[in-house]
């Protein structure tokens, strides 16, 4: 069994503001004492790597948020892994981009795609390589209720590219690294998310197993 993790790092800062703060606590016990370091975060929720539920997006919610999002739905799911190499800047990814690269679904209910290569998502120009609508909707016929990629919309015209995956209740994980490591045409995926009340979109860490 081989493990990668696919979680982005949480940057120190956001906006030029600490994500983190740390602080000591000093305390008692019987027979001593201790110093506990206590930390105070503030991030916003597409810091790091994230999950979108469906939900995100008003038009498409389904009711469902991270505190109840069926943990069954993210823990071990069957994966294909789908690998591309475009360059920044080469522009849309299509269906059938997507369907000369995939391997058999086989009933998988998650799909991986890596588009860039060994490239990262930020190590291009921002939103230069997209989902096309007809990718959205190819995605959306495979029955898949997770996708994790390296690249999804479109600047500074939108392909509302989200809209038509959360309407296939697919959630969407964002920001992922180590995607070129997936060696092999299909994995086992975990990726669990903070459990927040009332949030459709939040961090999460993900891992690849196979």
């Amino acid at each position: 069994m081989k493990l990668i993790d696919l979680t982005l790092e949480m940057p120190l800062r956001e906006d030029r503001k600490k994500t983190a703060k740390s602080f000591d606590r000093p305390l008692k016990f019987e027979n001593g004492k201790y110093t506990a370091v206590q930390h105070i975060f503030t991030f916003g929720s597409t810091v790091g790597t994230y999950i979108d539920f469906p939900g995100h997006i008003k038009e498409a919610d389904d009711g469902l948020r991270a505190i109840d999002y069926p943990v069954e739905k993210l823990f071990r799911v069957k994966t294909a892994v789908i690998h591309l190499d475009r360059k920044s800047g080469s522009g849309a990814v299509s269906a059938s981009d997507l369907a000369a690269a995939a391997p058999k679904l086989h009933g998988c209910k998650a799909i991986v795609l890596n588009a860039l290569g060994r490239r990262r998502f930020d190590g291009i120009k921002a939103r230069s390589v997209w989902l096309t609508p007809d990718a959205g909707e190819w995605l959306a016929s495979k029955g898949i209720h997770l996708f994790v990629s390296d690249i999804y919309e479109r600047e500074p015209v939108f392909t509302g590219i989200f809209a038509i995956l959360f309407k296939a209740g697919i959630s969407t994980v964002c920001w992922p690294v180590n995607l070129h490591k997936l060696t092999s045409p299909y994995a086992e995926l975990t990726a669990l998310p903070i459990r927040f009340k009332d949030v459709t979109q939040v961090q999460c860490r993900i891992v690849a197993e196979f």
